[in-house]
């Protein structure tokens, strides 16, 4: 008996970007805030992300996604070392306040450097700090693969979770 190959279907019309977004957000995802000391004045910068992935153990590498439009990656960016911060379920605020273009985000946030200098946030449950390795364009964003220099877990808590365009925690089956 032979089996018969079934050609893909050709799609017709391009994928709407809302309609992308909206089942794509059906997929969960932890929430990072990007932080570094910004290379022209050492002031703290940082974005929020909720791409993020380990890609390798050998070596250490992580990745994540940046708009091409992000204000705050440039900053972020023109430092040797940041720090991705893990972020816990009672830190949706600093979420929101990383995730907002052109707040003042570090105002009245506590912080402590990483060995390399980067901001480490009061409250997040691990701390990563890389460097870049290499970004990759791809559409709209670009794809930043970064070498892992150190690591620790930091705070005790669940992590901060978005699903549906809206946060949530973690709960334990």
């Amino acid at each position: 008996m032979s089996s018969t190959v079934v050609p893909p279907m050709s799609c017709t019309a391009p994928v709407e970007p809302r309609r992308l977004r909206t089942v794509a957000g059906r997929f969960t995802t932890g929430v990072v805030a990007v932080t570094a000391l910004r290379g022209s004045d050492g002031a703290p910068a940082g974005l929020a992300v909720n791409s993020f992935t380990s890609v390798s153990l050998d070596p250490p590498l992580v990745l994540f996604c940046v708009a091409r439009t992000s204000t705050s990656w440039p900053d972020v960016r023109s430092a040797d070392r940041f720090c991705v911060n893990i972020l816990g379920a009672a830190q949706r605020d600093l979420s929101t306040r990383f995730a907002t273009s052109g707040s003042d985000k570090f105002g009245a946030v506590p912080w402590t450097p990483s060995p390399g200098g980067a901001p480490v946030l009061d409250g997040s449950i691990g701390w990563i700090e890389c460097s870049v390795e290499e970004e990759i364009p791809a559409g709209d964003h670009d794809v930043v693969i970064a070498r892992v220099h150190d690591l620790d877990t930091h705070h005790e808590d669940a992590p901060l979770l978005f699903f549906g365009g809206l946060y949530g925690r973690y709960a334990q089956l």
